[in-house]
């Protein structure tokens, strides 16, 4: 047992590594998309199913709280909490549907979809992530190697694993990664130097 312990945590840490030194340049440019989203009076809309769901309702936690920094509350909603609204969906149309319709309902120009699924297949992340398409709404994908979120992803994260949990723990470090730096970037030091 100690030795799937090691193993696990190894394998752990190198797909994160190997994750988020790959995505350097695509954190910086998903923290300056952020930035100018919710500091144009856009808001995040989070969505995910299993640990995917939880994942998208702790990162907006994050962004309406607060991460590191005493700040004012950043506008960010995970489509995944509310029961009513995602039963009477899932009952009168189709559990695809669940957050595709909310995106439709709730999406406005200048916000962010940010659709997590680890096979990058789950349709009703998929449908959502078309329907932001559609409305004009910027999209960001958090997947394990691909699938059909890809093309539908304004900026993406991939994971290099086919281990559902090293993708769910590597979504997690790259997405506290991406609050550090939307917060640094909005009530930091970072905002004065860049634009100094």
């Amino acid at each position: 047992m100690r030795e799937m312990i090691l193993a696990s945590l190894r394998a752990s840490l190198e797909t994160k590594e190997r994750s988020v030194l790959a995505h350097v340049d695509t954190l910086i440019a998903a923290a300056e998309r952020i930035d100018r989203c919710l500091t144009g009076d856009g808001k995040l809309l989070l969505f995910g199913n299993g640990g995917s769901a939880a994942d998208a309702q702790h990162i907006a936690a994050e962004f309406v709280n607060r991460f590191r920094k005493e700040r004012r509350p950043l506008a960010a909603l995970a489509l995944t909490t509310d029961t009513s609204v995602i039963t009477s969906i899932g009952n009168d149309y189709h559990f695809d549907r669940i957050f595709q319709k909310q995106v439709e309902a709730l999406g406005r120009t200048g916000d962010i979809a940010m659709g997590m699924s680890t096979s990058g297949n789950s349709p009703n992340v998929v449908l959502a992530m078309e329907q932001a398409r559609e409305m004009g709404i910027a999209t960001i994908g958090f997947t394990g190697r691909g699938g059909k979120l890809t093309p539908l992803s304004d900026i993406l994260f991939t994971v290099f694993s086919d281990v559902t949990a090293r993708i769910q723990e590597t979504h997690i470090t790259l997405a506290h990664i991406l609050c550090e730096l939307t917060e640094e970037r909005m009530f930091g030091e970072v905002r004065g130097k860049a634009e100094g």
